[in-house]
């Protein structure tokens, strides 16, 4: 019996990439441990509907996971009412602000602040000389020499301030009208001058056109009036006293117009305690209190009469006498009454 030699087929020997067997066992682990290629999802069958697509008649919808609340009040699926809004807080009123120091009787110009916020229950008030109405045209006629944005304060509202209270409580007002008499029923009338007008600043851009005043005796009034107020435990500018007549305010770029001189006089019988109300068109001054000043102008000492010489004797003759003997002084004086018929 013959025996059939067989040879065996060598197997074909694996390809040679250069890479060790490790390498290689390494390689086919992640490759099983890999998500499906998109080739391969598309070999195999759908177990299940993916997200977003119909689920077959009779299949339940696979639940979607939990989305985050989204922000804003938009409605939602797990919430279908519109969120309400968080309620707004209660506003509550705002505390007044400080006011600020006006200094009406101060450094000219300061001004009392038109968009100054006025503290409740209080008010503006402002001891002042008041501008006689006889200065109103010269003033005028000063006054149409500006141009551009300057604003004219009326003749009736200028005054000469001597002490500014930016804030008094109402129920306060009748100590202030009782210090104005017990400090002003003592003194004299005041005699004032107009003196040159000026700028404040003086330096850039001003604000205010004034006309600087002087008077005996009206910076101790206005110490003395500012000491009486701070005694009360009222606030004042705390500026130092200038004497000035407010005569124009600028409101935008304006020239200025070269120094003037006043002459003008007047005779200052007593003070006023103004009240200031702001409007938009600027402060309006109402009367609270008015005071005068009742003692006595001083008089000028008299003079002692200056001794005379004695008359001579030619002197003390007697007039029928002198005419007797002078003919010609009968011509230049006039005769007595009862002398008449002597020269009939």
């Amino acid at each position: 019996m013959k025996i059939k030699k067989t040879t065996r087929k060598p197997e074909p020997a694996a390809p040679q990439d250069g890479r060790s067997v490790v390498q290689r066992a390494l390689a086919e682990a992640r490759q099983a441990s890999a998500p499906p290629s998109s080739a391969q999802r598309s070999a195999e069958p759908r177990s299940a509907s993916p997200q977003g697509a119909k689920a077959p008649a009779g299949q339940a919808r696979t639940p979607k996971p939990d989305r985050e609340q989204p922000r804003g009040d938009k409605p939602t699926r797990e919430n279908p009412d519109r969120a309400k809004p968080a309620a707004a807080k209660p506003r509550g009123e705002r505390p007044p602000r400080p006011a600020k120091p006006a200094g009406a009787g101060g450094a000219p110009g300061r001004g009392r602040g038109d968009d100054e916020h006025q503290p409740p229950g209080t008010q503006r008030l402002f001891f002042a000389l008041k501008v006689p109405a006889n200065l109103a045209g010269p003033i005028r006629e000063a006054q149409r020499k500006l141009r551009g944005n300057w604003r004219n304060v009326n003749a009736d509202q200028m005054h000469v301030t001597l002490a500014y209270l930016p804030a008094v409580p109402n129920e306060r007002v009748d100590e202030l009208k009782r210090l104005g008499v017990q400090l002003m029923q003592d003194l004299a009338p005041m005699q004032v001058h107009l003196r040159g007008t000026g700028y404040h600043p003086n330096e850039g851009s001003p604000r205010v056109w004034f006309v600087k005043v002087e008077a005996e005796g009206l910076t101790e009034l206005a110490q003395a009036l500012r000491d009486g107020i701070h005694e009360l435990g009222l606030r004042t500018d705390d500026q130092p006293f200038k004497g000035h007549i407010t005569l124009a305010r600028k409101k935008g770029p304006a020239p200025r117009v070269p120094p003037l001189i006043f002459t003008q006089n007047w005779q200052a019988g007593g003070a006023v305690l103004y009240r200031s109300i702001l409007r938009k068109t600027g402060p309006i001054y109402e009367t609270a209190s008015t005071f005068r000043f009742r003692a006595p102008l001083p008089t000028e000492p008299a003079t002692e009469p200056t001794p005379t010489e004695s008359p001579t004797p030619e002197a003390a003759i007697p007039a029928q006498a002198a005419t007797e003997s002078s003919p010609a002084s009968t011509t230049t004086t006039s005769p007595a009454p009862q002398a008449a018929p002597d020269h009939q």
